[in-house]
C-alpha cells in the first residue's frame, strides 16, 4: 500500500511539474517555427525567365497551333517544349519595346515604355521611386525574397538592388554577356563552355532557389538570360550537333542553333530543380523574350521597312514582318509561356497580352487586396491563366500602344482587337492591318477601311497626350 500511495502521487507530480510544461514549451517552438517558415499557398514563387532578341518562332515550341511555321524549321528546344506542354502558350504575346532597355524598364514597372518617357535606352522615367516587381511583392508580404541574375541594363535608371532586389549581378549589360563592339559581332561564332554565361546564371539561380526553399520562403526570381544576343556563343558538342544537321529554310545558321539549344539547356535544369524541391504545385513560371530577332544577320537596314515581297528571301522572323527595332509583328510579336497552379496543361490563349501586364498579373496571383497605383498600364492575365485561355485582361486604356519616336523611320503602332495601326510620323503614312487574316502584315486596308483608320489613330493620339510622351520634333 505504501508503495501504491507513493507510485499514485508520484504520477500527477511527474506530468504536472515535468511532462507537461515540456510538451508545451515544444508546442510553441513548433507553432513558432511554423508562423515563421511555413509554405503560404497565397504566397506563391514566382521564376520570370526572359531571353534576349528571341523570336516567336525562335523555339521549337509551335506558338500557333493553326500555323506550323510559327516554330522553328531548324532550332531544337526541348525544355521549352515541355513548358509549354505543362502550360499555357500565348499566340498573341508581345514585348513593350522592339529594343531591349525599353522593354525591360517597362516589364519591371507594369507601365509602357511611352508613358515612361522611354522609348530610347536612356529614360526621364524616376526609376528609384517606380513601384517595381519586387517592392510589390514585398508590400503584399514582407516575407518574400527576390533576384534578378544575368543581364539588367545601366541605362534602366537604377540598380537592381536600388529598385528592390534582395540579391543581383549589377548593372550588367550586354557586354557582360560576351558582346562585342562593331560589326564583327554579327559574323563572330565562339565556341566555349559557358555561353553567354547560360550555366552560371543558372548555378547562382538553382542556389538562390533551393536556399529560400529551405527557408520555405516565398520568392520572386527574375533569370534574364543574354542569350540569344549576338556575339554567337555555344558549346563545342552542340555545334557539332547542328553542323551535321541540315538547315531549314527560314533558320539556317548552325552556331546560333547551337546557342539556343544550350540557351534551353539551362531552362531545363531549372525545370528540373523546380520538381527536385517539390515547390512546383506554389510556383509559377513565366517565360518571355525582350523583343523580337534580328530580322537578317548582318542587319540589313533598307530592306528593315519595305514591304515583305520586296526584300526577296524571307527575314529570320517569318512568317512575322520585319523584326528587332520596327513595330512590325517581327520586332514586337514574341513566345509568351506559363506554367503554374491551376493553368491547364497544353493549353493556348489568343488574346493579346503584352510583358507590362506582368506586374499587375503577379500582384492578383499573389491575392493582394493593395491597390495597385493608377498610372499602371498593365492588366492581370489571371483570368486567362485560371481559365484555359478564355476571358479578358482588363487594362486602364483600351488597345495596346507602342511607341518609336526615335527610330528611324519614327512610327508608333496601336493594335485593337484583330486590326493593328502603324503611324509613321515623317512620311504622314497610316497602316492598317487584319492581323487575324494577314499576320505577315502584307494587305495594307487603310484606304479601304477609312472609319477604322480614323479611331485607330484617335485612340493612339489621345493614350499618347493623355501620359505625355515623347513626340517626334518635325510634329
Amino acid at each position: 500500500m505504501i508503495n501504491d500511495t507513493k507510485q499514485k502521487t508520484s504520477q500527477p507530480f511527474l506530468f504536472n511539474w515535468i511532462i507537461k510544461p515540456g510538451v508545451s514549451i515544444l508546442c510553441c517552438l513548433l507553432l513558432s517555427q511554423c508562423q515563421e517558415a511555413g509554405p503560404d499557398k497565397k504566397s506563391p514563387n514566382f521564376i520570370f525567365i526572359l531571353t534576349d532578341d528571341q523570336g516567336w518562332q525562335g523555339t521549337s515550341v509551335q506558338m500557333d497551333t493553326s500555323r506550323a511555321d510559327s516554330r522553328s524549321d531548324y532550332y531544337e528546344t526541348p525544355n521549352l517544349e515541355r513548358l509549354a506542354r505543362e502550360g499555357m502558350r500565348f499566340s498573341n504575346g508581345y514585348s513593350p519595346a522592339p529594343i531591349c532597355t525599353p522593354a525591360r524598364r517597362s516589364m519591371q514597372f507594369g507601365q509602357t515604355p511611352a508613358q515612361q518617357r522611354g522609348t530610347r535606352f536612356k529614360s526621364e522615367f524616376d526609376a528609384y521611386n517606380g513601384m517595381s516587381i519586387p517592392k510589390m511583392l514585398k508590400s503584399i508580404n514582407p516575407r518574400y525574397v527576390s533576384a534578378h541574375l544575368g543581364k539588367w541594363s545601366r541605362d534602366v535608371g537604377a540598380s537592381p538592388k536600388e529598385v528592390g532586389y534582395y540579391e543581383s549581378d549589377g548593372k550588367t549589360n550586354n557586354r557582360t554577356g560576351g558582346t562585342s563592339l562593331g560589326r564583327a559581332k554579327w559574323s563572330k561564332f565562339e565556341a566555349v563552355e559557358d555561353p553567354k554565361l547560360i550555366f552560371s546564371v543558372t548555378d547562382r539561380a538553382i542556389a538562390f532557389m533551393e536556399k529560400h526553399s529551405k527557408a520555405r520562403r516565398p520568392f520572386y526570381l527574375q533569370i534574364s538570360h543574354y542569350a540569344v544576343h549576338v556575339d554567337v556563343q555555344a558549346r563545342q558538342e552542340t555545334i557539332d550537333k547542328y553542323q551535321d544537321k541540315a538547315t531549314g529554310e527560314i533558320h539556317q545558321i548552325p552556331a546560333f542553333a547551337a546557342m539556343t539549344e544550350d540557351l534551353d539547356t539551362g531552362i531545363g535544369l531549372i525545370l528540373d530543380k523546380v520538381k527536385e524541391l517539390g515547390i512546383s504545385g506554389n510556383t509559377y513560371i513565366f517565360f518571355a523574350s525582350d523583343n523580337g530577332a534580328v530580322p537578317w544577320v548582318p542587319p540589313d537596314m533598307k530592306k528593315q521597312f519595305a514591304y515583305p515581297m520586296e526584300v526577296g528571301r524571307p527575314s529570320r522572323n517569318y512568317p512575322l514582318r520585319n523584326g528587332k527595332w520596327s513595330l512590325f509583328e517581327g520586332g514586337l510579336r514574341v513566345p509568351i509561356i506559363v506554367k503554374g497552379p491551376g493553368i491547364k496543361a497544353n493549353s493556348i490563349c489568343e488574346v493579346p497580352v503584352v510583358a507590362w501586364d506582368f506586374l499587375p498579373t503577379f500582384c492578383d496571383l499573389a491575392d493582394s487586396t493593395k491597390r495597385l497605383p493608377e498610372n499602371l498600364d498593365g492588366g492581370s492575365m489571371r483570368m486567362l491563366l485560371e481559365n484555359a485561355g478564355k476571358g479578358e485582361v482588363k487594362r486602364s486604356y483600351e488597345g495596346l500602344v507602342f511607341h518609336a519616336p526615335f527610330s528611324k523611320p519614327p512610327h508608333s503602332a496601336i493594335r485593337l482587337g484583330d486590326f493593328k495601326l502603324l503611324k509613321f510620323w515623317e512620311e504622314k503614312k497610316l497602316l492598317l492591318f487584319n492581323l487575324k487574316d494577314d499576320i505577315g502584315e502584307k494587305n495594307d486596308l487603310a484606304s479601304s477601311m477609312p472609319e477604322k483608320v480614323k479611331l485607330l489613330n484617335n485612340k493612339l493620339m489621345t493614350y499618347l497626350r493623355e501620359v505625355n510622351a515623347e513626340i517626334p520634333e518635325s510634329q
